[in-house]
């Protein structure tokens, strides 16, 4: 080894435990804020956190956690952390896990494991389940098991790296608890900073072509697309083409821009849309039936897919032609390929966009007044965190307009209940300046109603929009429909001024949203959260 080699190593080389190599890797990779709950295994990881500069936010829940952390990744478009201890409470994240990887959403659950020689047929060991590890790597995209403390850089380095460099999905680190308090000597790893894919030339060139000759193009825009917003606007311009955006999409394209038709992919209008466009530019979106009500696009509809995924190029429809590399990069090289401007498109955009706002008021008339009591408080960089509820995918969807990217969250794919409220938390956390509400239903905020004593207790200042309509109201409709006694879906609200008032939050009733806007605007900025409780009358149209 040369002199020079030995240095270096003597500079970063340390001795010390398992967490502490954990925490020091955490913040190597730029990590400020941690969700979790310590327990009795993972408490060298906690030792080591307390001194490490990096906030610690304590939800109620480990689910909480998980959809905290999310929501703080999709704001702040870098990785989220989740900390918990073994068994139940990795478990307890388990759904959260799953909805981050259906909305591709970069969320790093960490968790001790059992002991590294743990009996492979169990002893009844407290917190064991018959396979933790498995359990959990089967609905993320990267998982892995350190076996020494040595590793832990490199695992934590290797994690991040799947996450950021391709599609991003959550990851699992799993680290036998015993190696948590185990010492050893151990060598930092930096950041890997991978590059992702570029559309081959001879693809942009098929593209190229195709939009010279569209007449009459359509640009589909979804999460994917999150962190190219100028690009999406230059080529919707360059193309004159109109934009429509999936739910994870909202607000990429401003949407009082000429050439926004807002989002909401799934509206009838939509269709007709498709099928008289000539050739539409997705970008960033599986195009999947949980944003597609009505149906697949048709084979028959020329599409050019941009998506830093192949394997998602491909899916829901194969393309013309599949651009495989980031949004902003590639949506670059087709605008320089298309030359000039072109002129006239708004007269388009302006007619499609009357359509669909029809199409929105109609479907979502019982939320039209709340929808405009919400925007009247609101500024141009307002965060909607929704949860999977009537209020949110009928009415604020369509209906209340958003103008920046990662603005609008919603739980699009695995369509978890209790998101909203902990997304909220974590958005945040992310980003303080920016104003951000929580928008849920009275059913699905029971899922995770305790993390409003963690955003009490971080003193957040985010207005609890709860729009109840006493239960499931979805699932009622649906029993309805299908012609089924409908039962087991009424619920039993509770006060919920009083409930949050009791878990160290504001709170209050309105009978009608015309005293929403003051309301929200007085919850911005207050001392803690505020929860507003919204029973309007004709309540059983609402969710």
């Amino acid at each position: 080894m040369s002199t020079l080699t030995e240095a270096v190593v003597a500079r970063t080389e340390q001795r010390c435990r398992g967490g502490q190599a954990l925490v020091d890797a955490l913040a190597r990779h730029g990590v400020d804020a941690v969700f979790g709950i310590p327990g009795t295994h993972n408490l060298p990881i906690y030792a080591a956190l307390g001194a490490a500069g990096i906030r610690h936010v304590l939800p109620r829940h480990e689910q909480g956690a998980g959809y905290a952390a999310d929501g703080y990744a999709r704001v702040s478009g870098k990785p989220g952390v989740v900390i918990t201890t073994t068994g139940p409470a990795i478990l307890n994240a388990a759904a959260a896990a799953a909805q981050a990887y259906s909305d591709s959403i970069p969320v790093l659950f960490i968790a001790p494991g059992l002991p590294l020689h743990h009996p492979s047929l169990g002893n009844g060991y407290l917190h064991e389940v018959k396979d933790q590890f498995r359990a959990i790597d089967s609905i993320v995209g990267h998982a892995q098991r350190v076996t020494t403390v040595e590793e832990i850089p490199l695992a934590v380095a290797q994690c991040f790296a799947a996450m950021t460099s391709a599609r991003p999905r959550p990851a699992y680190l799993e680290i036998p608890l015993d190696l948590l308090d185990l010492e050893a000597t151990v060598a930092p790893v930096a950041p890997f900073i991978g590059s992702p894919p570029r559309p081959r030339p001879e693809s942009v060139r098929a593209a190229v072509q195709l939009l010279q000759g569209a007449t009459r193009p359509l640009l589909i825009v979804g999460g994917g697309a999150s962190g190219a917003a100028a690009e999406v606007a230059e080529i919707a311009t360059t193309l004159q083409a109109p934009v429509i955006t999936t739910a994870n999409g909202k607000g990429v394209l401003p949407e009082t821009h000429p050439l926004s038709l807002g989002a909401g992919v799934h509206h009838p209008t939509i269709k007709e849309l498709v099928a008289t466009s000539d050739v539409i530019v997705a970008v960033g979106t599986e195009l999947a039936p949980s944003d597609w009500w009505w149906g697949p696009i048709s084979q028959q509809s020329t599409v050019i897919r941009i998506d830093v995924d192949p394997t998602a190029a491909a899916t829901n429809i194969c393309p013309a032609v599949a651009l495989i590399g980031d949004a902003a990069e590639t949506l670059d090289a087709l605008t320089a390929g298309l030359g000039p401007a072109r002129t006239g498109g708004t007269e388009r955009a302006t007619e499609w966009r009357r359509l669909l706002r029809l199409d929105a008021q109609r479907e979502g008339h019982p939320y039209v007044e709340l929808c405009a009591a919400l925007d009247a408080a609101l500024d141009d960089s307002a965060v909607i965190a929704a949860d999977s509820a009537m209020a949110c995918y009928y009415g604020a969807l369509s209906n209340l307009p958003l103008h920046q990217p990662r603005s609008f969250l919603y739980p699009t794919g695995v369509g978890t209940l209790g998101y909203g409220l902990p997304a909220a938390i974590g958005a945040k956390i992310a980003a303080p300046q920016r104003q951000v509400v929580a928008l849920l239903g009275d059913g699905g905020v029971m899922f995770t109603v305790a993390e409003l004593a963690a955003a009490a207790q971080a003193r957040l200042p985010i207005p609890v929009v709860i729009v109840d309509n006493g239960g499931y109201g979805e699932i009622r409709n649906e029993m309805a429909d299908r012609g089924d006694t409908v039962h087991a879906v009424d619920l039993a609200s509770p006060d919920f001024a009083a409930l949050a008032q009791s878990l160290g939050c504001h709170g209050l009733f309105l009978d009608s949203p015309s005293g929403l806007t003051d309301a929200v605007e007085a919850a911005l900025h207050a001392d803690r959260p505020t929860v507003i409780h919204l029973r309007a009358s004709g309540a059983s149209e609402l969710g």
